[in-house]
């Protein structure tokens, strides 16, 4: 994981739940054609626009609904962080324990245009514009969170920490 992200942003309201960013009929096929259809519904196309190091930012109630792993998702079309002024525990405990940075941040989505570069300093839970602008900050991930993310997620983690066999061994 990086520290600090620039990348483009992309805003969404509040209330997105997991059946809009996966859709039940994705979830039958594999991987490589179940990213085509992310936020299927709320933005058509949205797949064919996403870039490595792109920066989904959301309102509140981020990611309420079933239990999908949508993270995997969002890891595989580049995505490099999630913010999000709340997110649902489970979708955050999700984000998290595939590698995927979810930053709680009050006021981003109203803050931030859909499309407008910005710098995500991590560790200390802030946004901003890339070219300067107001700074907007959050609550910092505690320290344990933060050393997941730095391993790639829950299970590197365990691996390194000795609680589960190397990937490979």
């Amino acid at each position: 994981m990086r520290d600090v992200i620039e990348g483009r942003a992309w805003v969404f309201g509040d209330s997105v739940d997991t059946d809009n960013m996966y859709p039940g009929f994705a979830m039958k096929l594999p991987l490589g054609e179940a990213v085509k259809h992310v936020f299927y519904d709320l933005r058509p196309g949205w797949t064919d626009l996403v870039n490595e190091g792109d920066i989904v930012i959301a309102g509140r109630n981020f990611g309420i609904g079933s239990s999908r792993p949508v993270a995997q998702l969002f890891l595989e079309l580049g995505v490099a962080a999630l913010v999000a002024e709340e997110f649902n525990s489970l979708f955050l405990r999700n984000s998290i324990n595939f590698g995927l940075p979810a930053v709680t941040i009050p006021g981003a989505a109203g803050a931030i245009a859909d499309g407008e570069r910005v710098r995500l300093d991590i560790p200390r839970a802030r946004i901003e514009p890339a070219d300067g602008g107001a700074r907007l900050q959050g609550t910092p991930l505690p320290e344990f969170v933060l050393g997941i993310l730095a391993q790639g997620g829950l299970l590197p983690k365990l691996a390194a920490d000795g609680y589960l066999p190397a990937a490979g061994a």
